[in-house]
């Protein structure tokens, strides 16, 4: 019998190494308890697949979506590359009627790098659209831009022709077009846009200077959102001043006719219109220069209505008053110059027949009596020798003498030798009016408390009640009867200045003018009448000067216009000494 085999030791199963406790934790938060890994793999490769799959369906669908939204991608690239037209807000009037809006409108555009057959392109485009020009279309289709102008603002029937013709590379663009449903109404005031609906004249260029040409430029000015601009202009009164200067330019052959409406206690324009004028929906007719616009960017000699700054001069300085007297019984000589009156009285006139007879000599030796600084002083003061700027970008800067004698101060009396925008002169006699206060015209909407702010006072109190008197006095007894409107207690002042021609005065071509204000005791507006070269017709008896055309031109505007700015008509009011002068005293 064998030995016995000795046994052999039990193995022991082969122990996992132990785990450290910090593996174990991180596994168990990352994958949980007894969590099958090879699906968890599985799992991690399917959402991998998805997530690139969806990444491509994206890209997918944006290619889609450019291949059919072609014109609309060439459009985005056009704005950078192109000025398009964008919007601006809307221009209203002091009641709110729309005087500019926009409108949208197809414009045509074309990307040469993407048309097949570029001679068939150009032959379907002129032959739907004729008003294309043919050679250059083709010059613009041949060039290396991806994106080139064909036509702007296209109507509605030319674009769907061209729809029809499907000549790839040729799209529209929607842009704002600027129109004008006022027309000619408000024209010089209003300016006008061009193509590409940037501001150019008027108050279209004032906006852009405000800021709205970098919002544009900055892409920030793109929608029809924007808040209003509201000008102090009344359509009602602006159609019906127009209305009668056409019918006075009509009547008297004159070249031009203008007119103003001022509030005398805020500075607001509440029309203005100059004639020959033009459409804003018609650009090219701005282009002639004999529709500039003569309120603002021409200046004139304005005649006797300049008469009233040389009475409230002496007036204001306490060395006159209105019964002082003046030598008028022949024609003063300065110099070789001759001084006249149209209406020689051939005696001594007092202050107040100075103004109602409009004497040139009379005012001539009361402006010298106040001397030649004293005078250049008092007209700069009124702001008649410094360019006047308002929002309007056109204006003219006036025409003074470059060294101002005695001889510039005896005609600059009567208005001659001294030329301004006649809107300057209306500046300066509200200030006349008003009280004393020279308050910068505007035409935005301000109200009593802003134009209070910027008012400055540059003649008394009682200078103010005393050409408020003379102007109505004027309108009872002397050269604006044919304006004085009952009820309405007119006042005003006429000018007639021969026009200088070739260097000379000619005695038949005159400009005309007459500024009148209502009511005299409380002024509220005053209104400016100009006719330039007014002819004599039967009615006048052969006469041109301003009391024969103007002067009733001013009544029927006064007529119309006084019941829609609510001027209430008062009857039976005593006499302008009795009624400005005894209210003046009783004050003082």
């Amino acid at each position: 019998m064998s030995p016995a085999t000795p046994a052999k030791p039990t193995e022991k199963p082969t122990e996992r190494p132990t785990e450290p406790w910090r593996q174990r934790l991180i596994r168990s938060l990352l994958y949980g308890r007894n969590v099958d890994r090879a699906a968890k793999a599985r799992a991690r490769v399917g959402l991998a697949m998805l997530a690139f799959a969806s990444v491509y369906a994206l890209i997918g669908g944006r290619l889609v979506m450019f291949a059919i939204g072609a014109d609309a991608h060439s459009a985005r690239r056009a704005a950078s590359q192109e000025v398009v037209a964008t919007a601006r807000p809307d221009i209203v009037d002091r009641n709110g009627a729309i005087l500019a809006t926009d409108v949208k409108a197809a414009s045509l555009f074309g990307e040469p790098r993407r048309i097949i057959d570029k001679d068939e392109a150009i032959e379907l485009l002129t032959a739907t659209v004729p008003d294309l020009d043919e050679a250059e279309v083709r010059e613009r289709l041949s060039g290396r831009k991806g994106f080139v102008w064909l036509k702007r603002e296209v109507t509605a029937k030319q674009q769907q022709d061209i729809h029809k013709l499907g000549i790839p590379g040729i799209g529209f663009l929607r842009e704002n077009k600027r129109v004008y449903p006022t027309g000619n109404e408000v024209a010089h005031l209003i300016g006008l846009v061009n193509i590409d609906n940037q501001g150019i004249a008027g108050m279209e260029k004032w906006l852009d200077n405000q800021g709205l040409a970098d919002l544009h430029r900055a892409g920030f000015a793109t929608d029809r959102l924007q808040k209003p601009i509201e000008l102090s202009v009344d359509l009602r009164v602006e159609h019906a001043l127009r209305d009668e200067l056409l019918k006075a330019k009509e009547k008297f052959h004159a070249k031009a006719a203008s007119g103003i409406v001022s509030n005398v206690k805020t500075g607001e324009i509440v029309a203005m219109v100059s004639l020959p004028d033009f459409d804003p929906n018609n650009p090219k007719e701005a282009h002639d220069p004999d529709r500039i616009n003569r309120l603002t960017t021409g200046v004139y000699e304005m005649g006797s209505t300049f008469k009233a700054f040389t009475l409230a001069m002496a007036l204001d300085s306490g060395k006159i008053n209105l019964n002082s007297s003046w030598d008028a019984r022949g024609n003063l000589h300065y110099g070789k110059f001759t001084i006249h009156d149209s209406h020689p009285l051939g005696r001594f006139i007092n202050t107040k027949e100075v103004f109602t007879y409009s004497s040139n000599i009379g005012a001539a030796r009361i402006a010298l009596g106040q001397g030649v600084e004293a005078h250049k002083a008092f007209l700069a003061k009124m702001g008649q020798l410094t360019r006047l700027r308002t929002e309007l970008p056109e204006s003219a800067a006036p025409l003074i003498p470059r060294r101002w004698s005695e001889l510039n101060t005896v005609t600059a009396a009567f208005g001659q030798g001294l030329s301004v925008a006649p809107l300057q002169a209306v500046m300066g006699i509200n200030a006349l009016v008003n009280g004393g206060y020279l308050i910068p015209p505007t035409f935005m909407k301000r109200t009593p408390e802003e134009a209070a702010a910027l008012a400055k006072r540059v003649i008394k109190t009682e200078t103010s009640d005393k050409m408020r008197f003379l102007m109505r006095l004027n309108a009872e007894i002397g050269t604006a009867k044919s304006a004085d409107v009952k009820g309405y207690y007119v006042g005003g002042k006429t000018g007639t200045s021969e026009k200088v021609i070739n260097g000379r005065y000619a005695k038949k071509r005159v400009l005309n003018s007459f500024t009148a204000i209502m009511p005299c005791d409380d002024p509220k507006y005053q209104i400016l009448i100009m006719l330039d070269e007014p002819q004599a017709i039967p009615e006048t008896h052969g006469f041109i000067t301003s009391g024969w055309n103007t002067v009733p031109t001013g009544g029927k505007v006064i007529e119309r216009i006084a019941p829609l700015l609510g001027v209430e008509p008062r009857f039976d009011l005593p006499p302008a000494d009795r009624l400005i002068l005894a209210a003046s005293r009783t004050t003082q």
